[in-house]
């Protein structure tokens, strides 16, 4: 048994935050103990494990400030989890054989300039290119942190990344890192989805209207996201169908606290008011698990309009739940979605969303068969088992030649 502490920033909701919690648990699952460090983590807004005990969560340096008036995000991150790996290096009696971080690099060089411990860094995606240089003093600020995320993001032992997209991308962007990454693509807790729904779609939603076939969205309320993209592909589905007993339903990870979940949340709104769709358009914040899962299986397309995401979580949960995807033909979903087998790889575009939409709604078979083969596909390919395994050999590697 070995014991793995994982250093995260903001233990919220979201996919980095469900592949910290199902890497936590895998190891955990081996045998080995786990424990989180974090810089916030709300009990109200964030996954179930890490509230009921399961997983052990320490929170250090939720004093320091996540913003400077609304803005240097990514300097706060960076000085947060700067801290969090400080306070686990020298302040806490946890002492680890393996440490596992992801999203920020900075704590690689605590952790490794100040113990022999072996790193492993999970790179979901490099920040400096999630991040904006438009301006030259956003060009200014950004320098001195991209360089120190690629030359931290070097000092560690291992680094693993969520697709085979994303590892092209890391090496074209790191170029002074000569090491390939490992590829560990995120998986299911099957459990969690196989427990049964109480609840009818119409009361899920607050509503009595009669839906005869419903399309599901679930994002973070960002504009990186794409999300007015199914909400105006919808409206001209809507524009086909006529009196049609369509609805689309609105799920996204929504914190107060980002000023950029609140404004979009506002926008997209106002997108679907302009549309005259207010009455078939649903829209949900941060729902429990339990209430997603229950979406998940009583809808019967998932649209999911990013680009270039460097892999995607959604699609796999819809798939194992029965749904046939309708993606952007770009990123992680080219590895998870099969075209015309368990969904459809679309141009980014409403004409070409709303195109597929309706098919699937003209041809419920297709669909249906379209939803097990999905199902079949993450079950053979996306298990929580083969993530179990691999995680475990990559963290027995690294002890093994650390000693």
């Amino acid at each position: 048994m070995l014991k793995i502490v994982f250093l995260h920033p903001d233990l919220g909701i979201g996919g980095a935050e469900r592949l910290v919690v199902d890497a936590a648990l895998a190891l955990q699952l081996k045998g080995h103990q786990v424990h989180i460090v974090t810089s916030y983590h709300d009990p109200a807004h964030c996954f179930p494990e890490t509230r009921d005990g399961t997983i052990p969560v320490t929170i250090s340096g939720n004093w320091l400030p996540r913003s400077i008036f609304g803005r240097f995000l990514a300097l706060c991150a960076y000085i947060r989890m700067l801290w969090a790996s400080f306070y686990t290096v020298f302040l806490s009696d946890m002492q680890p054989q393996v440490y596992f971080c992801d999203q920020v690099s900075m704590c690689i060089p605590v952790l490794r300039l100040s113990t022999s411990i072996p790193v492993i860094y999970y790179c979901h995606f490099p920040d400096l290119l999630l991040a904006s240089h438009k301006t030259w003093i956003k060009k200014l600020y950004r320098a001195p942190l991209d360089w120190i995320e690629e030359k931290t993001t070097g000092l560690a032992t291992a680094t693993v990344v969520n697709s085979h997209f994303t590892a092209g991308v890391f090496c074209d962007t790191f170029k002074s890192i000569r090491r390939r990454p490992k590829v560990l693509y995120p998986s299911l807790n099957f459990r969690s989805f196989d427990r049964e729904c109480g609840n009818s779609l119409s009361s899920v939603i607050g509503t009595k209207q009669v839906m005869d076939f419903v399309f599901l969205s679930i994002n973070r309320y960002e504009r990186k996201k794409n999300l007015g993209l199914a909400i105006k592909a919808f409206g001209l589905l809507k524009s086909f169908l006529g009196d049609a007993k369509i609805h689309l339903i609105m799920v996204g990870g929504y914190d107060y606290r980002l000023v950029e979940n609140v404004e979009h949340y506002d926008e997209l709104q106002k997108l679907t008011s302009s549309l005259q769709l207010g009455d078939c358009v649903t829209f949900l914040r941060s729902p429990s698990d339990e209430t997603k899962t229950c979406l998940l299986k009583n809808c019967h397309t998932l649209l999911y309009t990013p680009d270039k995401e460097h892999f995607g979580i959604v699609p796999l949960e819809a798939m194992y739940c029965q749904l046939p995807v309708i993606a952007v033909n770009s990123g992680g979903p080219l590895e998870t979605v099969e075209d015309h087998r368990t969904g459809y790889l679309c141009h980014p575009t409403v004409e070409d969303f709303a195109e597929k939409m309706k098919y699937l709604y003209d041809n419920r078979n297709l669909a249906t068969k379209m939803g097990e083969r999905g199902r079949q596909r993450v079950i053979e390919h996306f298990s929580f088992n083969s993530f179990s395994q691999q995680l475990n050999e990559l963290v027995g590697e690294l002890t093994a030649s650390s000693t």
